[in-house]
């Protein structure tokens, strides 16, 4: 990477903007959903559709890329963004509270809040990978991407806890209050992270960044998808997380109903699991930042080793119901965990890589295609999850057969994603020799105008 590049400390900074993004999302899809459910005793599907409109959105990411790629500044999108989802989750707050006087309104607020949560984390989002792909240096990916999404679960954390003290005792108005205050935090510390960041980065002597192509925003991206590296990529990114989230709603009601884990057990192995996630991605980080890990043919090594890791593990889960009280629940469950991490980190990082390879100026483009690809994979697996599980318990009657049929079907789907990433290593490989290969002087021109028509 030709040009100025963040330092750890720039890439910290960046990392709290993520914390910032995932503060206001645990609010909204997560104590706002308890809220509706419990205290306002209203149906599990309305915080469900709530949160499906917010996943929806997400596949409007390609535009937002395609506007910051036409102004080249990263910085006023992550802002705005940010903005936008500071004030939606603000007021999915107080739709949330109107709910309890008068509920037609209230859902009705409800409907312009989480359009407005997807709209802003899409936004916020999409930038700042993007800006983390143009300006970290290739040694520093996989740690980066890990810094970033550490920051981001810490997020999730953080605000769970503080805002968990403050809620209590429960009235509409703390909840208001809430979560306005973590918004607006939030929202101060985005600036504040981001104060000159870009602007430092673009002082500094550099090589002129590529321009974007001045052409309409549905040509750009269909130019983007005829990519044949761009393309098989975000099918990777699709299958990969299609059943990276399966999972996620299925392992601890498995834990609980298979081997009779008691709620307080059931979360510490979800627990166990995340811990896996984290060793995982450190691995990858550590090795990242060596001389070895420098080179991107590594972080796709990682990629494939983490689908297949995690095929197995779940292959061993498929079993486990037969097995009984002698299966090693736990260790299987720390092992998914790790390749999981494994794979997540190697997958951002060469997301990173790959959103300025084609063509010059679209990396805003190519990260947003890859974002909805993810965010609609996500929403889709956690549901099909829970559908799957349900119909095969209905199929056969054994929730030991069922929950098993489903982690084999997710374990398939990791076989598939790992053989993928390894399409998309060779495209990129072809991509290079193409790009590096030495021509003739006497042929320069056709080459050229070769490189032209495509």
């Amino acid at each position: 990477m030709s040009g100025a590049t963040l330092g750890w400390i720039g890439i910290v900074r960046l990392g709290l903007v993520q914390t910032s993004l995932g503060a206001i999302v645990v609010l909204t899809t997560s104590t706002l959903n308890r809220v509706m459910v419990v205290e306002l005793a209203l149906p599990a599907m309305l915080p469900g559709i709530l949160v499906g409109l917010h996943y929806g959105l997400q596949m409007l990411r390609p535009r937002w890329g395609y506007g910051s790629d036409q102004s080249r500044r990263r910085t006023p999108w992550i802002i705005a963004g940010m903005a936008v989802l500071a004030f939606g989750g603000a007021l999915a707050a107080v739709a949330t509270a109107l709910m309890g006087t008068a509920l037609a309104a209230g859902i009705a607020l409800a409907v312009v809040a989480f359009l407005l949560i997807g709209i802003g984390v899409g936004a916020s989002g999409t930038s700042l990978l993007v800006m983390l792909a143009e300006r970290v240096e290739t040694g520093r990916r996989a740690a980066a991407a890990t810094i970033v999404w550490i920051m981001m679960i810490a997020g999730f954390a953080i605000t769970a806890t503080t805002a968990g003290h403050f809620l209590d005792p429960f009235t509409p108005a703390r909840l208001v209050a809430v979560t306005g205050t973590v918004s607006l935090i939030a929202f101060v510390v985005t600036v504040l992270a981001l104060w000159r960041v870009e602007a430092s980065l673009a002082a500094a002597p550099r090589a002129a960044a590529p321009k974007a192509p001045a052409e309409p925003f549905l040509r750009t991206l269909a130019a983007v998808w005829s990519e044949p590296q761009a393309r098989a990529f975000t099918i990777f990114i699709f299958v990969s997380m299609l059943a990276y989230s399966a999972q996620d709603l299925v392992l601890e009601p498995f834990a609980g109903t298979v081997f009779a884990m008691t709620p307080g057990e059931s979360t510490r192995l979800g627990g166990l699991q995340n811990g896996g996630v984290l060793a995982g991605m450190i691995l990858v980080a550590i090795v990242g930042t060596t001389r070895l890990g420098r080179s991107e043919t590594l972080l796709r090594g990682f990629i494939v080793v983490g689908c297949l890791g995690s095929a197995a593990a779940l292959s061993a889960l498929s079993l486990g119901g037969a097995a009984g009280e002698g299966f090693p629940l736990q260790e299987t469950v720390f092992a998914l965990g790790f390749c999981n991490g494994v794979f997540a980190v190697a997958a951002i990082g060469s997301m990173m890589a790959l959103a300025g390879s084609g063509s010059g100026g679209r990396q805003g483009t190519r990260m947003g295609l890859w974002g909805a690809a993810q965010a609609v994979a996500f929403g889709l697996g956690g549901f099909l999850g829970t559908v799957a599980v349900d119909l095969a318990r209905h199929l056969v009657g054994s929730p030991a057969i069922a929950y098993g049929a489903v982690f084999a079907v997710e374990a398939g789907l990791f076989v598939v994603a790992a053989g993928l990433a390894v399409r998309v290593a060779l495209k990129s490989e072809a991509v290079a020799s193409r790009r590096y290969r030495p021509a003739p002087a006497s042929g320069l021109v056709a080459e050229f105008e070769g490189e032209m028509s495509r």
